[in-house]
């Protein structure tokens, strides 16, 4: 049996990652990722097929014209990310459900492509107070970093409604029960 599409988006900063490495430790959600693919070279031990498909520009433009992307971005000038069709088939046609950890526009192209086979879940910040207290408290990124995701964030979560289900992660155990609860709902007969 082919597996089931879970694709979450959020805001940095808001507890996605922290979510989905909670919940693809319990095997009976059958969870799989996809292996990105990228026009940037590898960095430091990074290995081609496993942690990205490391494409030149010139191969991730003709894959794009093929349409062999279910999504991709140029997330910096020159520099892209994109989930290959093969890969989603590669996971789901293994019986797994693919969980996918991307930004709010390719979330909602994916949904578009996939309909019922994928769940959108938006997990949504208490506030934007909140999320700027999330943030500060990282001391990672600077005044003028935290101000552009804040920024990127209310922009974000505007698209909400878009989702097939939203999920406001103010107590990190409830989220992580709230989306197990909705993947299995959703993903587990």
């Amino acid at each position: 049996m082919k597996g089931k599409i879970i694709i979450l988006s959020a805001p940095s900063g808001t507890g996605k990652s922290t979510i989905i490495s909670r919940l693809v430790k319990d095997p009976s959600l059958r969870l799989g990722f996809s292996v990105s693919a990228t026009s940037r070279a590898p960095r430091g031990s990074e290995i081609h097929g496993k942690d990205y498909f490391f494409l030149t520009p010139e191969e991730f433009r003709t894959k794009v014209e093929a349409g062999d992307f279910v999504e991709w971005e140029e997330v910096y000038k020159g520099t892209c990310y994109g989930t290959l069709e093969s890969e989603v088939e590669r996971v789901t046609g293994n019986g797994d459900n693919l969980i996918m950890d991307v930004d709010v526009k390719g979330a909602l192209n994916i949904k578009k492509r996939y309909g019922e086979e994928a769940l959108s879940i938006f997990i949504m910040p208490p506030s934007v107070e909140a999320l700027e207290l999330r943030l500060r408290g990282r001391a990672t990124d600077s005044e003028e970093t935290i101000a552009r995701r804040l920024a990127k964030a209310e922009f974000e979560m505007g698209f909400s409604k878009e989702f097939d289900t939203v999920v406001v992660n103010d107590d990190l155990e409830k989220a992580v029960e709230e989306v197990d609860g909705k993947i299995r709902h959703f993903a587990i007969h």
